[in-house]
């Protein structure tokens, strides 16, 4: 039988029915799904080094009040004169740097400030002021009795590194499990997506990162992080397939 007596409009002889899930729509969730989960594990395998500087920072004590032998892990204070202040741009955020001289020796050095915080709006050239320093590592700058945090203050770098591997865990499963759930719309033939199913799945899985990135900003204790991301999600999901399974008993009665 020639092409053009075919019976088939189509090359296949069963073509997709319209608004039947893709394959390419199951490979792109499972990539896109196990990409983020990647990397998700990836930040948590370099966690426990955050967090244990983190802890170190939070148990260091001033160095007046160790022993010589632990200065090199204590918080110093060091009297400085501000040489400038200025603000920049960098990756389309503003940045507040202060520069100071510790002595008439030494190079002046550049101070990057967390956010226009209390002390950066006072400073001027000229003035005195307190750097705090652990590790050789500028995290508090001083102006009487106004203190404002840097950039490099210990701690922070672990509460966000946290915060995204737990979000891109959230986001990264829900990709994974929407790649599953396509794929047996697909195996069932199944052409009726309603908009509200997934609309409702796209809100669930905000709300669910929005409570693990969260949780992880609020406290430092891990385990507590962990805990309200699991219970949070976890009642995110079972409200959600409550939901999902109302909308779905409504489209049938």
């Amino acid at each position: 039988m020639n092409r053009s007596s075919s019976p088939y409009p189509h090359p296949h002889p069963y073509p997709q029915p319209p608004g039947l899930p893709s394959l390419q729509g199951v490979i792109f969730a499972s990539i896109v799904g196990s990409v983020l989960v990647l990397a998700a594990a990836v930040l948590f395998a370099l966690l426990p080094g955050a967090l244990s500087e983190a802890a170190d920072f939070r148990a260091a004590r001033p160095c007046s009040e160790v022993a010589v032998a632990e200065k090199g892990d204590c918080l110093s204070e060091w009297p400085a004169t501000v040489v400038s202040t200025e603000t920049g741009r960098s990756n389309k955020a503003v940045t507040n740097w202060v520069t100071v001289d510790l002595s008439p020796e030494e190079p002046s050095f550049r101070i990057r400030m967390r956010g226009d915080g209390p002390v950066w709006r006072e400073l001027a050239p000229g003035d005195r002021v307190t750097v705090f320093t652990w590790r050789d590592r500028v995290w508090q700058l001083g102006s009487g009795e106004l203190l404002q945090d840097t950039t490099a203050r210990p701690g922070r770098a672990s509460t966000v590194q946290l915060a995204v591997g737990l979000t891109l865990l959230v986001v990264g499963t829900v990709f994974l499990r929407g790649a599953g759930w396509l794929h047996r719309r697909r195996a069932t033939r199944a052409t009726d997506t309603p908009t509200a199913q997934v609309v409702v799945v796209m809100a669930a899985t905000l709300l669910a990162s929005g409570i693990a990135a969260t949780a992880a900003t609020v406290t430092d204790t891990v385990w507590l992080v962990l805990l309200v991301a699991a219970a949070g999600c976890a009642t995110v999901w079972a409200a959600t397939a409550l939901l999902l399974r109302g909308l779905a008993r409504r489209r049938t009665a």
